[in-house]
């Protein structure tokens, strides 16, 4: 249905299949239109934030929404990133651009994060900081799975993973485990021109029992198993506290681990540099928020132009409850050092607020899907649950022309650890979401509705109710508000400020919306940001019956 609401097309491919280093062929793909054209949602609306200002220059974030821990792979006149996904699924996002400006959302190189305890969200948990790398024409992202046992203890899907494609665009085969442990983190592979191969990665002190720390170990080349221990190459928590997220370079004879220090919202980037891949490294800090507002600049890509004229630098910045914003930053070499952001006070390097454009390929403006008619075969790839989940969950087919839903278990009623939860990330620092769901099929305890989660979920539910729809406002598991309607499709709507603040509006379709009185501000997650989407759950039973039909998700400028 077309009309005053923007939704995507959602939920990116299933992954199937085997290891594709084994031979079989495996299924999570990117599906999206080429860097070449501009990206629109299903409404036509223009994007509510775009980094291309048009004029040959660049305003950051250059994306606003929470990819974290990013990497980047240049694969040609293209670049392809990767992101943290945490215990969204389906997982390691996946993004494409022409110029590191204009990104498209392309797909997930996973569908579910390896280990049955994911099948309810594990705040804080699931897959960090990953990389994506290409050798001898096989494409890799490696990843780490974290996990904190209740009790402590550990779990066996904790340490690094690999899942392998032909091509980034997929498929992508299914996660192996290459090196258990815990506290293992932000694994990145390496190819020397000697044909061997090496994996660095960090520690979580709070697994681990130690942190501030950068392993090197031998890896075979064909990224199926560790050759031995490795050895630590770098640890200094007197001047660079908390090092980790190391990307591994290699130039001039030079070997480079770029490591971001001194933690997430106060941090710096250090460049090591060595003749020996094992070292011993001297750092040089190259990135800090010098004069500017922009904290925490580090964890990110350095990557080149097609050409090799030019080196730029991705990486993120935490922004509370949008989470971990992405910026753009330029690059230059000097005497074999990475210089990232501009020169400041003191010689500084900061990072830049707008700047020219990398000298690439034209890509007209493009932004991340986020609007949705629901009028597609498929869920856009925008859309994630909230932790592992079944495509069985969600059907285009059933209604055309709309998302049906159907109610999944949320243990006590609370949406905090609901499974079925379909989100997505903030588009905008304020906007309007608004959906329209028809809550007929709602029986027993099943409630429909729209949602915004973070520290603590806020919702409109819905359900049928004696020949009415009662309407709820439900902020942190209790029922704050309630009203009736009269049977039929409801519109319900968010208002979210500038800073967190929300309000929650309710009618029927063809009526003037009613604002519930209660605010509700929303927050962070633990390393993530609120998210906004729709969901169907009941709070008795896993298979209650029912549905539940959203005809369009649609995103507008804010509007209280």
């Amino acid at each position: 249905m077309r009309g005053e609401a923007v939704v995507v097309r959602s939920l990116g491919r299933g992954v199937g299949g085997a290891w594709l280093l084994a031979g079989a062929v495996a299924a999570c793909s990117a599906s999206e239109p080429a860097p070449g054209a501009a990206e629109a949602d299903d409404a036509g609306a223009p994007p509510l934030y775009a980094s291309d200002l048009g004029d040959g220059t660049y305003r950051n974030p250059v994306l606003p929404s929470d990819y974290s821990d990013p990497d980047v792979l240049r694969v040609g006149d293209e670049y392809w990133l990767v992101a943290s996904s945490f215990t969204s699924t389906p997982a390691l996002p996946l993004l494409r651009s022409r110029d590191l400006v204009n990104w498209t959302l392309a797909g997930h190189a996973l569908a579910n994060v390896p280990g049955a305890r994911f099948a309810e969200p594990q705040d804080g948990q699931g897959v960090w900081a990953p990389s994506i790398r290409e050798h001898a024409g096989t494409f890799y992202v490696f990843f780490p799975v974290y996990c904190r046992p209740a009790g402590g203890g550990a779990c066996d899907e904790e340490g690094v993973w690999v899942v392998a494609a032909p091509s980034p665009a997929g498929p992508w085969g299914e996660p192996r485990q290459l090196l258990a442990g815990r506290g293992l983190i932000d694994p990145c592979p390496f190819w020397d021109d000697d044909g061997k191969a090496y994996l660095a990665h960090a520690y979580a002190a709070s697994r681990a029992g130690f942190g501030s720390r950068l392993d090197v170990r031998p890896m075979s080349p064909d990224a199926t198993q560790m050759l031995g221990e490795g050895q630590q190459v770098f640890s200094d928590p007197t001047t660079q506290p908390t090092i980790e997220g190391p990307k591994v370079h290699k130039r001039n004879g030079w070997y480079y681990l770029l490591a971001p220090a001194g933690g997430v919202q106060a941090g710096w980037q250090v460049a090591l540099r060595s003749r020996s891949i094992y070292g011993p490294y001297e750092a040089r800090v190259v990135l800090e928020q010098g004069t500017t507002s922009i904290n925490g600049p580090h964890q990110g890509a350095l990557v080149d132009t097609p050409s090799g004229d030019e080196w730029w630098f991705v990486h993120f910045q935490d922004q509370g409850v949008y989470g971990r914003v992405l910026r753009l930053e330029p690059a230059e070499w000097q005497d074999d050092w990475p210089l990232l952001g501009v020169a400041g006070a003191g010689g500084v390097r900061e990072p830049v607020a707008a700047h020219r454009k990398p000298a690439t390929a034209p890509q007209p403006v493009a932004v991340p899907a986020s609007s949705d008619e629901f009028d597609g075969p498929t869920l856009g790839p925008q859309w994630q649950w909230q932790a592992n989940h079944d495509d069985a969950w969600a059907s285009l087919g059933a209604r055309p022309g709309a998302l049906r839903l159907t109610p999944r278990s949320a243990p006590g009623g609370d949406l905090a650890r609901a499974a079925s939860l379909l989100l997505q990330k903030l588009p905008a620092r304020a906007f309007t979401a608004e959906t329209l769901v028809e809550p007929s099929g709602t029986a027993g305890s099943s409630v429909a509705g729209l949602v915004v989660t973070g520290r603590q979920p806020a919702a409109v539910a819905v359900r049928e109710a004696g020949g009415a729809v009662e309407v709820s406002l439900v902020v942190g598991g209790k029922t704050v508000e309630t009203a009736s309607l009269p049977a039929g499709a409801v519109r319900l709507r968010v208002s979210f400020a500038d800073g967190g603040a929300c309000r929650f509006s309710y009618g029927s379709a063809t009526e003037a919306l009613r604002a519930f009185a209660t605010p509700f501000t929303a927050e962070k997650s633990a390393w993530t940001s609120a998210k906004v989407g729709v969901f169907a759950v009941a709070a008795d039973r896993s298979d209650a019956p029912g549905w539940a039909d959203f005809d369009s998700f649609r995103f507008a400028p804010y509007a209280d």
